[in-house]
């Protein structure tokens, strides 16, 4: 192949001087610089993904990045200006199942200089001088790639079965409740049908029944003022204990019977003897018993009606969140709150913090980042996941939002026992975990650490001591879009 115009003999001491070929003796180095050549490139595409691999560059000076096609997008792998760092055909010499295309795209930062070798002669020189190195390497490429791609799917399928899982069972509880509570409301409707029957024949004049239905507002008033924004806690267990004592001693002072059944319903709407004495008040003693039942029956009507809502409220919210979590219909790239993210995965990880205290510190005044929503409910995933994990069921999770200069930063905080600290500097690698055998592949901060770091051109860290372990995520506002170009 021959080389393209412009180009550049080589010298063999700069070559010598890379890590690259160090090893390699004066024959040889003559050798690379017979067959190959210098080439120098502006700011721009050096190859692309998916054209012939036709040439093997070693970078002499200047500033490279690498980027990977997912999808419609291009995802930033690494930048570098170390010298010697290497690209393009650089898996010529493996004989079976060797791509004939440049698996990614190299992109010049600035001005640099290349040395470059054709892909057949790269082929021949390392089948020649390391023989046995290419046998190993050819096996290590093969093993590791169906490794990580069992391993991969794997990972996949197990994060869609729990979250599955999950979102089934958190479905399964509001819908039964919205079951049980039209089951009971079509026996209390009933129950109303049958109390109206007797009120039309029974001794209730007009005043009467213009009372009995202005109590029922006031009653059905009371209950939904114990629901509404900034309303004052329900009583705890002793509280409403004693409550339920004093309405079932009113009641049975007053015969009406079984007090114990209506006492409950009275205290939950947040009403007491002093209402009731009200009610004794506006009615004939001959009907008391008629009206408060009555009444009784209207709050449990209501309070079954809110039930309906609660469940079929909590439905919708958990398909909200579902949606927000998979990111259907929305754009991969686009200003987004991160908050709405994180609270959807919170949400769909919410079995899978029982017994764990969730606490969300955030800054709701952070302006929207520019990303992937999607890839980042992956992180968000994996590092709540990995925070539940360490707990065990029993802790504080502590998600934080804050800006730190030109950065939105989110930090997922544990109680946990926290990462050893002769392998924390590992976490991020892929396939090293510190789970048991059997309960990680070890791939999950390895994503998360691609996705922040590798397609959104932020940073994500780790801090760790006993019953303090935080990961920070940063997340940059000024968008990375531009190649970098320093004046020559």
């Amino acid at each position: 192949m021959s080389a393209p115009a412009g180009a550049e003999p080589c010298d063999v001491a700069e070559l010598r001087s890379l890590f690259l070929f160090e090893s390699l003796t004066d024959e040889q180095l003559d050798w690379l610089c017979t067959h190959g050549h210098v080439e120098r490139r502006d700011p721009g595409t050096l190859y692309g993904e998916g054209e012939p691999a036709e040439w093997f560059y070693v970078l002499l000076e200047g500033k490279v990045a690498l980027e990977r096609r997912v999808g419609a997008d291009d995802v930033e792998i690494s930048r570098t200006s170390q010298r010697g760092v290497y690209g393009g055909a650089w898996a010529a010499y493996l004989r079976e199942g060797a791509p004939k295309v440049y698996p990614s795209t190299m992109r010049v930062l600035r001005p640099s200089r290349f040395y470059a070798l054709p892909s057949s002669d790269f082929a021949t020189l390392m089948t020649r001088w390391f023989p046995m190195a290419v046998h190993l390497l050819e096996g290590l490429a093969t093993g590791q790639h169906a490794t990580q791609q069992a391993v991969n799917q794997r990972e996949r399928l197990l994060a869609l079965g729990a979250l599955s899982a999950g979102l089934t069972h958190e479905l399964n509880n509001p819908a039964a409740a919205a079951g049980r509570a039209t089951s009971a409301l079509r026996e209390r409707v009933a129950g109303m049908r049958h109390k109206l029957a007797l009120i039309a024949s029974g001794p209730y004049d007009a005043t009467t029944l213009a009372t009995l239905v202005d109590l029922q507002e006031q009653a059905v008033e009371s209950l939904a003022k114990t629901r509404a924004p900034g309303a004052p806690p329900p009583p705890g267990a002793l509280e409403r204990a004693d409550a339920e004592d004093a309405l079932t001693d009113w009641l049975d002072a007053h015969d009406v019977g079984t007090p114990w059944e209506l006492a409950s319903t009275f205290v939950t709407a947040g009403l007491d003897p002093a209402w009731l004495d009200a009610v004794a008040e506006a009615v004939a003693p001959e009907v008391l018993e008629g009206t408060v039942r009555w009444l009784a029956y209207a709050l449990e009507t209501e309070q079954l009606m809110n039930d309906v809502e609660d469940a079929t409220t909590r439905i919708s919210t958990l398909v909200g969140a579902a949606k927000q979590y998979s990111q259907i219909g929305r754009a991969p790239d686009r200003e987004l709150d991160v908050h709405e993210l994180l609270d959807a995965t919170l949400t769909m990880l919410d079995r899978r913090l029982d017994g764990i205290t969730v606490v969300r510190a955030y800054d709701r005044t952070l302006p929207p980042v520019h990303a992937y929503g999607a890839e980042l409910n992956q992180v968000w995933t994996n590092l709540v996941d990995n925070a539940a994990q360490a707990m065990d069921g029993s802790g504080t999770l502590t998600v934080t939002t804050r800006r730190v200069d030109d950065w939105l930063e989110v930090e997922v905080g544990d109680t946990g026992p926290g990462i050893p600290p002769d392998v924390v500097d590992r976490v991020f690698e892929p396939f090293f975990t510190t789970k048991p055998v059997g309960s990680g592949t070890g791939l999950g901060l390895d994503i998360a650490w691609r996705i922040v770091v590798g397609k959104h051109h932020g940073d994500l860290t780790v801090r760790s001591q006993p019953g303090d372990t935080r990961f920070l995520v940063r997340l940059p506002y000024t968008r990375p879009d531009a190649p970098e170009v320093l004046p020559s």
